[in-house]
């Protein structure tokens, strides 16, 4: 996993593919990323959601209603799920968003607002009908950590975001790009490691809010 995130957020993708896994999932997408934020807890991410108001447990559900998988199919390899392109989208651009917040580091905070940068994903849309978009999280942001707002930096890739289809198991959607960059190598290698050393603990380590 590249230095630049931190553990926090290290552990929260581990969740994310736990989560994955949980809901009978071969694929990491926006939507496990947002299930592991939420069963972190303890993180930047979720204080802004608690200060909007937003109802944790119903936001789960809703989450967990519009991915888990009903067909029942085993999952091939649980040690490796590929990131499906949106979700490989949102780690490359949490490095821009915590640069645009004078961050050191990627925390929680800028991977949330990295999911709510593209209007597309399902896990936005999810966000949108609890009233929360990418503006209204950063501009909490500025006021939970005391600090303003900063300027929305300029992603000139925003098309690359792919459109997300009502079928989430349908394999064009489940392509996985080519790691081409030491980061996403790092990711991926960091995930399938994760997997093969700490196994699938999934039931042990959830706990609802």
């Amino acid at each position: 996993m590249d230095n630049n995130f931190s553990a926090q957020v290290k552990e929260i993708i581990s969740y994310s593919r736990e989560e994955a896994l949980r809901l009978g999932n071969d694929f990491i997408g926006t939507e496990h990323l947002v299930l592991g934020l939420i069963r972190d807890g303890e993180n930047t991410a979720i204080k802004i959601l608690k200060s909007l108001n937003v109802d944790l447990y119903e936001l789960r559900k809703e989450i967990e209603v519009a991915v888990k998988d009903k067909t029942g199919k085993n999952i091939a390899n649980i040690n490796s799920l590929p990131l499906t392109k949106q979700a490989e989208k949102v780690i490359r651009i949490t490095v821009l968003e915590a640069k645009a917040h004078k961050s050191t580091m990627v925390e929680s905070e800028h991977l949330m607002l990295s999911i709510l940068k593209n209007k597309e994903n399902i896990a936005t849309q999810i966000l949108n009908q609890f009233d929360v978009d990418y503006d209204m999280f950063k501009n909490e942001l500025g006021f939970v950590t005391s600090n303003p707002p900063k300027a929305e930096f300029s992603d000139e890739n925003d098309d690359d975001f792919d459109e997300e289809k009502g079928n989430m198991a349908s394999s064009q959607n489940l392509n996985v790009v080519a790691l081409p960059t030491s980061l996403k190598q790092k990711l991926r290698c960091w995930i399938i490691l994760e997997g093969t050393s700490q196994g699938w603990q999934k039931t042990d380590r959830w706990t609802r809010l």
